[in-house]
């Protein structure tokens, strides 16, 4: 059996479509076709049922994938690292949102590097959970944390953690609000406060007064920055409150720098997902990086 083939069908199989399929592999969309046919007549029998909008792997297409899709991966390793005496040294992909893998994805797997024969050569990236995901399934990164978990069989996606958030705001705000500051448990009057956030649509102020108290924030940013440690600085300077993952500013409201103005019963919380493209946990230094970052986060709280 061509594995050139068989490369094409994994890549249709973990991407869904053969237009996503041609452009991963760099061919055209006919020429994909025309390779999957062939292995279908090769083997008799059909490996993808064509919808409207990508198609879906048949039991035979789902078992061939399975046996298939990690001694590929195996043999792309090999091309890819060679086997001259740095071949040992393995180079590990990660993307994933900045402060996130910052503060406690990167710390973690920077234990790894350095370990005889496991050692890693670490290469990060940082970008949205889209940007992250999809350069994940295009081949770019060999590990992505998301917090979404992606859809379609390309991608595998295993929960890391739970991110805590908390409203914080500097002295200063805390004070104006005074110990009835919170209206007797009613939303806070958002119209009269400035707010610090990451983009224009308050996504951590929204997504926390949604949970908290059932409503939508009325009020626009005073500082928008795309980087959760800057929204931090500014809020502890006085700039406004904001909506921030407890992991970031835990030593902030131990030193002062900022105050929680709420400790509701049941903080809103949002999921970090661990993702891979499907089949790539057979590489030994994926699956280490991998089951390594899942026992760090047991430990995070």
């Amino acid at each position: 059996m061509d594995l050139a083939l068989l490369r094409t069908f994994v890549t249709v199989h973990r991407a869904g479509s053969f237009t996503r399929a041609a452009a991963l592999l760099g061919l055209s969309q006919p020429a994909v076709t025309s390779q999957i046919r062939t292995l279908e007549r090769q083997l008799g029998r059909p490996l993808f049922l064509r919808q409207a909008r990508g198609v879906t792997p048949t039991t035979i297409g789902d078992e061939l994938a399975h046996k298939a899709a990690p001694h590929l991966d195996a043999l792309v390793e090999i091309a890819e690292t060679g086997l001259d005496e740095e071949s040992s040294m393995r180079t590990l992909h990660l993307a994933g949102p900045p402060e996130f893998t910052a503060e406690r994805a990167l710390p973690a797997l920077a234990a790894l590097t350095g370990q005889g024969g496991h050692s890693y050569a670490l290469r990060a990236s940082f970008g949205t959970t889209d940007e992250v995901l999809e350069g994940l399934a295009a081949g770019h990164h060999d590990l992505a944390i998301a917090t979404a978990r992606p859809r379609g069989a390309l991608l595998t996606a295993t929960p890391l953690c739970d991110e805590e958030h908390v409203l914080v705001a500097g002295e200063r705000w805390a004070a104006r609000l005074g110990p009835h500051g919170l209206g007797g448990g009613g939303a806070l009057p958002l119209e009269n406060l400035p707010v610090v956030e990451v983009h224009e649509t308050l996504p951590f102020v929204s997504r926390y007064w949604a949970a908290v108290f059932d409503a939508c924030p009325g009020a626009s940013g005073a500082v928008i920055v795309p980087d959760l440690r800057a929204v931090l600085a500014c809020a502890a300077s006085g700039a406004g409150l904001a909506v921030l993952p407890r992991y970031l500013c835990a030593d902030a409201l131990k030193r002062g720098d900022v105050v929680a103005l709420l400790e509701p019963p049941v903080p809103p919380l949002r999921t970090y997902f661990l993702v891979v493209r499907t089949g790539t946990l057979a590489m030994p230094h994926i699956a280490r990086a991998h089951e390594w970052l899942l026992r760090v986060a047991a430990e995070w709280s």
